[in-house]
């Protein structure tokens, strides 16, 4: 399957980004068919060295059935070669990444606790069901035993 994607570059800490079409069999940053573009994630969003493609190449490629990845969809889709993606439900992306995890464990304690209350309640209507049944489980021993005497007489 032919994909559309990002095959990073550059230096350490420094990526630049060339917009390929490859196999998706192939490595990321191995073989590819043809260099459709680049992406320098590194400058702002208004320059316009950010973003270089090459439009006639990529409608020839998307025409041929190449998929794009949805962060090359993006690129595409805000420089208006196709429609843009649907956004994603990431709600935890705006929140910084020390606030993520205490966030998420006070979301947990308030889950178990929660999830705990109506164990608590089930065990205590459980509770009374089952001790009749002990009860009747020793009736029946004794009477029981009788029986396994006289099978052996």
């Amino acid at each position: 399957m032919l994909k559309l994607r990002l095959s990073m570059g550059g230096t350490k800490k420094r990526p630049v980004y060339k917009i390929v079409v490859a196999d998706s069999r192939f490595p990321r940053d191995g073989r590819f068919i043809e260099k459709l573009g680049y992406f320098n994630p590194l400058l702002p969003k208004d320059k316009k060295d950010r973003v270089g493609l090459e439009s006639e190449r990529i409608k020839y490629w998307l025409s041929q059935g190449a998929k794009p990845t949805t962060r090359v969809a993006r690129i595409l889709g805000e420089n208006k070669l196709i429609e843009m993606p649907a956004a994603g439900n990431n709600p935890n992306k705006a929140i910084p990444k020390k606030d993520r995890k205490k966030q998420d464990a006070g979301a947990e304690k308030k889950e178990d606790k929660k999830a705990d209350a109506p164990k608590a309640e089930e065990k205590k209507a459980d509770a009374p069901k089952e001790a009749p049944k002990a009860e009747e489980k020793k009736a029946d021993a004794p009477k029981e035993a009788p029986k396994a005497e006289e099978n052996k007489k």
